[in-house]
């Protein structure tokens, strides 16, 4: 008598996967034991043999794209295998209609043998109600499965929204807490690097010569230091290589992420469903953001100032490892287009502009500035300003801090109540449109253009109101750096000479008006001429 050729299909979910302690699985849903379960069936049963084993284990009964199942379907389709054997319908599938497409169309097609030992069923006996066994069984199975997933996804929620990291894998630079694997904590090594990072970007470094500095140095890759030290890692595709360096997408990653400044943001990705396990982008609005939720690595200044760098143009010149001195702040004071440098060759000397690359073609006068006279310009106000700022922080010496703050909210507070009167009048304008395009004041098309124009005005004005809110916030919360703004420019009182990261960290744009004019806006110099008015007054009132 010919024997069934079987396949022992073995399959254990994480969610299977429960704990009695630390260390011990339960012992019921074990792969060992599912194994064991089937070999004793067999033995009852001489007219089966088993002639193959597959196991997935730490995959879901919801999908059916599973590695050691999609095997076994090779296996019979190739006619190796005439049976199926399972521990229960679960292992098989969770899912309603595709199990079901199974049991009743595929493996019949193959005329493949399907036996659930725990449930009794088994396709070669004909049982009176099977069909309706198996229905219900499939039913149930799908509704734990969903049951399950609306759990999981309500307990990760809450742990975002408290605060705790749920990732399998931290970022460069932190580890889990031994006391609480939701809490990140510094890695002193890794951390030092990430740091080294920033400074570098901030000294006008570019990411690929960073990643380059560090390798050259046997600096190991945040992948590499996570196989050396055991800690846990995403596996899989590039992390699996073994000559994983460092890299520009690696260095941009770090200098992207905010989790260094100690806000832990979660979420950003979901599934549609339980079903389907493609993974999608959610919106930022839908994000879980926590500030202070762990001790950070980079200063928030310093975290906004790389942001700051890595939105301007920072083209680095051939074969060099920095960004020109002004790249990114130089702008046409006629129509505001960023200023490009270009080097002229003339007989045995060499010299370098800056000029407008839109000029002639959107009608800009704009001209041509010499890059020697443009340094010498920039740096000599850069210097008078920086005497300037220490002699006002010499003045201020005497009044504390607190008074300064009050007087930093009260204009917060101006500034908020302007804007909102502003907010309202936009408001007014736009609920009167309507009317007057129905009593025949305006046009279809005007109501449709000014609309348009009053919608803008509107959602401007909303953002100034809540970033004004945010700095009153921080000052009022004394969580605000903008409070130590001169000490941003006191680091550079004994400067020799001009560099890129003075450029970067204290002025925000250079306009060249003409060949003789610069209007240079220095970064912080709402708070500068505050307290340059504070002063005035306080001067006054004596």
């Amino acid at each position: 008598m010919s024997k069934y050729r079987a396949a022992k299909y073995v399959r254990l979910s994480s969610s299977d996967d429960k704990k009695d302690d630390k260390n011990a699985k339960v012992d019921s849903d074990s792969v060992i034991n599912q194994s064991k379960l089937i070999d004793d069936f067999v033995k009852n049963h001489p007219d089966i043999e088993i002639v193959s084993e597959r196991i997935d284990d730490g995959y879901s009964g919801i999908i059916f794209d599973r590695p050691a199942f999609k095997e076994m379907m090779a296996d019979i389709e190739a006619g190796k295998i005439d049976c199926v054997i399972v521990k229960d319908l679960s292992r098989l599938g969770r899912e309603y209609i595709e199990t079901g497409r199974y049991l009743r169309r595929i493996f019949p097609t193959y005329g493949v043998r399907f036996i659930a030992i725990i449930d009794n069923i088994d396709t070669a006996k004909e049982t009176t109600g099977e069909e309706l066994v198996v229905g219900m069984k499939s039913i149930m199975n799908e509704a734990y499965c969903r049951d399950i997933s609306l759990k999981t996804r309500s307990a990760l929620a809450v742990k975002r929204s408290n605060g705790e990291f749920i990732g399998a894998s931290t970022i460069y630079g932190y580890v889990k807490s031994d006391e609480n694997k939701n809490q990140l904590v510094i890695d002193d090594y890794a951390a030092r690097v990430v740091q080294d990072i920033f400074n570098l970007k901030i000294d006008g470094m570019s990411a690929s010569k960073i990643a380059e500095t560090l390798n050259s140095l046997g600096i190991l890759s945040p992948m590499q230091y996570k196989k050396e030290m055991g800690y846990s890692y995403i596996q899989k595709g590039f992390a699996d290589r073994e000559d994983v360096k460092w890299s520009a997408t690696t260095i941009i990653r770090i200098l992207k992420d905010e989790t260094y400044t100690g806000t832990l943001i979660q979420g950003k990705q979901s599934t549609h469903n339980y079903k389907l396990k493609e993974v999608v982008d959610k919106p930022v609005s839908e994000w879980v953001r926590i500030e202070n939720s762990h001790e950070p690595i980079i200063r928030k200044h310093n975290f906004d100032l790389v942001q700051k760098i890595m939105r301007l143009d920072t083209r680095t010149a051939p074969n060099k490892a920095k960004v020109y001195l002004f790249s990114g702040i130089l702008v046409c004071g006629c129509c505001g287009s960023r200023m490009t440098r270009k080097t002229i060759n003339r007989g045995y000397a060499t010299y370098y502009y800056y000029f407008c690359p839109s000029g002639k073609k959107n009608g800009c006068t704009s001209p041509m500035v010499k890059e020697s006279d443009l340094t010498e310009s920039v740096w000599g106000s850069l210097r008078a300003y920086i005497d300037n700022v220490v002699s006002l922080d010499q003045l201020l010496d005497n009044m504390s801090a607190e008074t300064i703050s009050r007087e930093l909210v009260k204009t917060y507070q101006e500034r908020i109540a302007s804007n909102e009167a502003q907010l309202e009048q936009v408001q007014s304008y736009k609920q009167g449109l309507y009317e007057n395009m129905v009593e025949g004041i305006i046009s279809k098309i005007e109501h449709k253009s000014y609309k348009k124009k009053y919608d803008l005005a509107y959602a401007r004005l909303e953002k100034a109101v809540s970033d004004l809110q945010q700095e009153l916030d921080d000052v009022l919360n004394n969580r605000t750096e903008r409070m130590m703004w001169i000490e941003h420019f006191k680091r550079f009182q004994n400067l020799p000479e001009i560099n890129r990261k003075a450029v970067i960290q204290l002025i925000q744009t250079i306009r060249v008006v003409d060949k003789d004019t610069l209007d240079i806006a220095f970064n912080y110099q709402f708070e500068y001429e505050k307290a340059l008015s504070f002063l005035l007054s306080q001067k006054e009132a004596v």
